[in-house]
C-alpha cells in the first residue's frame, strides 16, 4: 500500500502505526518514512493519547488493520479524513471515507484486499500480483553480525527450512521435513533449521536426527534474522511471517499450503519475484475441525527439490 501510494504521490509522508513487534518489518521499506509505536500510545492516559497523535499533523488516516480504539483516537485527534470499511459499525460514527469491502467470500489475494481500501484516492486499484512486488521496496536490512556471517557457506546454496508455525499456519510436518532434507545434495545445499527458542525444543529430537544441518532455532533477534534470511538464498515454510519476509526480500521461496479457505495460496500465497508455493487440489473440509490437515501433508518433497534447483 505505501509503495503504491508513493508512486503517485512521491512527495507525500507515509506513516506506519504498529506495533512493537511489527517495526523491524517496516522499517525495512524504503515507501514508510516513520513508525509510530501504537504500545507506546497505549502506555499514556486516555487524555494524553490524541494529543500524541495529534502532534505528527496527520491529514488521513487509513484503518487497514480494523481497532475500534484507534478507529475512536483518529477521530478525537482530529485527522481530517478518515478511511475505514463499512462493515465495521464503529466506523460509521469514526470515519467521514468508507469503503465498501468484504474479505469474507472474496478470491482477492490479502494484499489486493489491502490495496481496495486506497480507492478514495482515486487510483488504480486493481493491482496484478506480479505489478506487487514492485512495491514492496524492502531494501533497508541492517548488516549481519560477524558472528552469523561466519555461518554462510559461498560455495554452496544456503537455504533455510522453517518447520513450525506457532499456529499461526497448518504445517507440512517433521517427517516431511525429514524427507527434504534426505533429498537435498550436501554437496550443494547448506541447511539451516529455524524457528522460536520454542520451536527448537519442540524439534529437539528431530534436530539430533538430522546432524548435518545447522540450528540457527532461538538464535536471533527479529533483526538479524531478517538479515540472516537477505544473506542466504532460498526458504521453505509455511504461511508463516519468515516465507513473506523472505519473499519481499526477493530469495527464493517455497509455500507449504493448505487449499482450506481462507489460509489458502489465493488470499495468502508469498509475493516476490522468486516467490512459489505448493498446495494439493483438492477439497480440504474435513481438515477444518483439526490443527492437523493431511491435505498439506500430502506436498511430495521432491517437489520442492525440482522448484529450489538453487
Amino acid at each position: 500500500m505505501a509503495g503504491l501510494i508513493k508512486k503517485h504521490y512521491p512527495q507525500c509522508k507515509i506513516l506506519f502505526l504498529g506495533r512493537t513487534y511489527t517495526k523491524d518489518v517496516i522499517v525495512l521499506s524504503e515507501f514508510v518514512d516513520e513508525f509510530i509505536n501504537y504500545d507506546e500510545i497505549e502506555k499514556l492516559p486516555a487524555g494524553k493519547q490524541s494529543e500524541y497523535l495529534k502532534k505528527y499533523a496527520a491529514d488521513i488516516f487509513v484503518h487497514v488493520f480494523p481497532k475500534k480504539e484507534i478507529a475512536l483516537l483518529a477521530k478525537k485527534a482530529g485527522i481530517a479524513l478518515r478511511v475505514g470499511t463499512t462493515n465495521r459499525l464503529y466506523h460509521w460514527t469514526t470515519c467521514n471515507e468508507k469503503i465498501k469491502l468484504s474479505r469474507k467470500n472474496s478470491h482477492l489475494h490479502e494484499a489486493q484486499l489491502n490495496i481496495k481500501l486506497l480507492s478514495f484516492l482515486e487510483i488504480k486499484t486493481e493491482v496484478e500480483l506480479s505489478e506487487m512486488q514492485n512495491y514492496l521496496g524492502f531494501t533497508k536490512t541492517s548488516e549481519l553480525s560477524n558472528e552469523f556471517k561466519s555461518l554462510i557457506d559461498k560455495t554452496r546454496c544456503n537455504i533455510i527450512l522453517h518447520p513450525k508455525s506457532k499456529g499461526s499456519a497448518r504445517e507440512w510436518g517433521l517427517d516431511n521435513f525429514g524427507k527434504l532434507i534426505s533429498l537435498l545434495p550436501k554437496e550443494k545445499y547448506k541447511i539451516f533449521i529455524s524457528g522460536t527458542v520454542e520451536d527448537g525444543k519442540l524439534m529437539r529430537d528431530f534436530l539430533s536426527e538430522h546432524k548435518e544441518v545447522t540450528d540457527v532455532s532461538g538464535k536471533f533477534s527479529l533483526q538479524q534474522f531478517i538479515a540472516f534470511i537477505n544473506a542466504c538464498d532460498a526458504l521453505v515454510a509455511a504461511s508463516t511471517g519468515p516465507l513473506h519476509i523472505a519473499a519481499a526480500l526477493n530469495k527464493k521461496v517455497i509455500g507449504l499450503f493448505s487449499p482450506m479457505r481462507p489460509i489458502h495460496p489465493e488470499r495468502w500465497a508469498p509475493i516476490g519475484k522468486n516467490a512459489h508455493y505448493l498446495v494439493m487440489d483438492k477439497n480440504c473440509n474435513d481438515c477444518k475441525k483439526s490443527k492437523d490437515c493431511h491435505c498439506i501433508k500430502e506436498i511430495n518433497a521432491k517437489q520442492i527439490v525440482d522448484l529450489l534447483e538453487c
